[in-house]
């Protein structure tokens, strides 16, 4: 669920990089392929809708194994790191008729569990623009 409020307490204008934690379905929900594959079908429309509002996929790749800390809950399957120019693109995005139609029902079908981190820049070797 979309934490709107905590969010909403975030500078608007400041720009966000959203840290994506994936635990995928062994078989999508609707039963069109695996889980990944939803994922997939998530990815193929939200990567435009990200695009248009200015951001831009910053890195993806397998989580392979925890390496420092706790184990227990943090076995996820696929990591994202997606850059947004505002908290309030963002938001626009993932509020928008078209996220909650076209997108949300493939990533629903693909992740069994799906953590979104929002980030304030505190050291980067990564360019944007």
């Amino acid at each position: 669920m979309l934490n709107i409020d905590g969010l909403g307490r975030l500078d608007q204008d400041a720009p966000v990089v959203m840290l994506n934690l994936m635990r995928f379905h062994e078989r999508s929900r609707d039963g069109d392929g695996s889980g990944w594959d939803a994922y997939l079908r998530y990815s193929a429309v939200t990567v435009p809708m990200i695009k248009a509002r200015g951001g831009t996929l910053l890195w993806t790749g397998d989580a392979k194994a925890v390496a420092l800390g706790a184990q227990r809950g943090n076995d996820w399957d696929f990591a994202a790191l997606v850059y947004y120019p505002t908290v309030a693109a963002f938001l626009a995005m993932m509020t928008s008729e078209a996220y909650e139609t076209e997108a949300d029902p493939h990533r629903v079908n693909g992740c069994a569990e799906h953590v979104i981190i929002a980030t304030s820049e505190a050291y980067s070797k990564f360019k944007i623009g």
